[in-house]
């Protein structure tokens, strides 16, 4: 059950990527207008991540989870009956915003009910469900298009969500009890935000994770008109494009949870920021002398799968002064990437889409940012000073770890962080 509602939120941003064409022509509009149905789905995201976690923080995780479930139904079936760009890019709003739920209610729910390694467990595994519901989705979308129309795919994220709710409905239970639940309403919750937001810290490693989130929706915004419309793909091609790129991203951050285990976040950050720009640099030179469909590729699946590193290691580190907020801080980072990926999405849509030079040029803009505010904000040389590792120590590793007896953030609390970075 926890798996389905993490998937929600990644089900529904990707599953109609493969209709963007088919969008532009049914409703008479341009490729441009059709990418800023993808920007209202993630503010809607980002918005819903923050009110429905401070609100649950208040009146409990039930109630909001089968709400806004609720709604997400209603609001798909109008989608699905929708014949105006406008009343989509509403709607889209909408279906983020209560998409979002099931994202961070079941972390919280998880949190709720489960600690220390039994907790760590669970949720490595909802962070394998959100990286591989991204492979999914272009693919059933495809299916769906095969069969149906783009119409089709939101009947079928109404009858997920018509699920989700039944299964809610009878196994869900309340895991947040009275005494546990945040006193003097919604603003206190809402008042972390602010405390947050004035750590320079903090705000350079939200915007570290946010350019790489940009970077990736460059991709995911500018994909179905690159390799569908520019090199000619069929849906079910583009679908594994996709899926590869997702593979590369979904890898990494795996392959990143045994590194930390001996190298300090921070180091691989370090590492992998400026590999990341060289990387979308030679993508960039790939696209301006049109070298193919196969250079592209391998460029984008290289880029995801150093944003597969960046991803979970600015969370994890984001949270280490912020401990007794971790929560809020939790919700604002994963905010701030749907934001930030928000921002993204239209830029690739203003420019050229029968090139791919739009896309690599975002690409690298995102990584030069991410370079900059980390070094600049986030400064990774104050960290390794105050922040120590325990895998620094079991290595052999940099002197971060020598001589210091502070423990580090519990590891349930990183890759719980990692999956609300994602």
């Amino acid at each position: 059950m926890f798996g389905a509602l993490v998937a929600i939120g990644p089900l529904t941003i990707d599953i109609y990527l493969a209709a963007f064409p088919t969008i532009v022509q049914d409703l008479e509009t341009t490729d441009a207008a059709v990418q800023l149905t993808l920007t209202a789905t993630l503010i809607g995201l980002a918005l819903g991540q923050l009110l429905i976690g401070a609100v649950a923080d208040v009146i409990g995780r039930r109630r909001p989870l089968l709400v806004a479930l609720g709604a997400y139904v209603v609001v798909s079936v109008v989608i699905a009956l929708s014949s105006s760009l406008e009343a989509l890019l509403v709607l889209r709003f909408l279906q983020g915003l209560t998409a979002a739920s099931g994202m961070v209610l079941a972390n919280a729910m998880v949190r709720d009910l489960y600690d220390g390694a039994q907790m760590a467990t669970f949720i490595s595994r909802l962070f394998l469900i959100v990286g591989v519901a991204p492979i999914l989705a272009p693919t059933l979308g495809a299916q769906f298009l095969h069969f149906g129309t783009w119409r089709t795919i939101f009947w079928a994220l109404a009858v997920f969500g018509l699920i989700l709710v039944s299964v809610a409905l009878f196994l869900a239970p309340e895991t947040l009890p009275q005494e546990r639940r945040r006193r003097g309403g919604v603003l206190p919750a809402l008042q972390s935000y602010g405390v947050l937001l004035s750590s320079r810290r903090f705000v350079g490693l939200m915007l570290t994770a946010g350019a790489a989130m940009g970077a990736l929706f460059a991709y995911i915004s500018s994909a179905t008109f690159i390799f569908q419309d520019l090199y000619g793909m069929s849906t079910q091609g583009y679908a594994l494009v996709f899926a590869a790129g997702a593979g590369s991203l979904t890898i990494a951050s795996q392959a990143n949870g045994f590194l930390v285990q001996r190298v300090h976040p921070v180091r691989i950050l370090r590492v992998v920021l400026p590999t990341t720009v060289l990387i979308s640099g030679l993508l960039l030179v790939a696209a301006l002398l049109d070298l193919g469909v196969v250079a592209i590729v391998a460029g984008v699946v290289l880029v995801l799968g150093a944003t597969g590193f960046v991803m979970p290691n600015a969370p994890v580190i984001a949270l280490h002064d912020h401990a007794e907020r971790a929560g809020s801080a939790a919700a604002l980072l994963g905010a701030g990437n749907f934001l930030f990926g928000a921002l993204i999405a239209p830029v690739t849509g203003a420019f050229d889409t029968n090139s791919a030079v739009p896309m690599a040029g975002v690409m690298v803009g995102c990584g030069l940012l991410a370079v900059l505010v980390f070094w600049t904000l986030a400064r990774p040389g104050e960290i390794l000073a105050g922040m120590p590792w325990r895998g620094s120590d079991r290595s052999g590793g940099g002197p971060e770890g020598r001589g210091q007896t502070d423990a580090p953030a519990p590891p349930e609390r990183a890759v719980e962080t990692a999956v609300s970075g994602v």
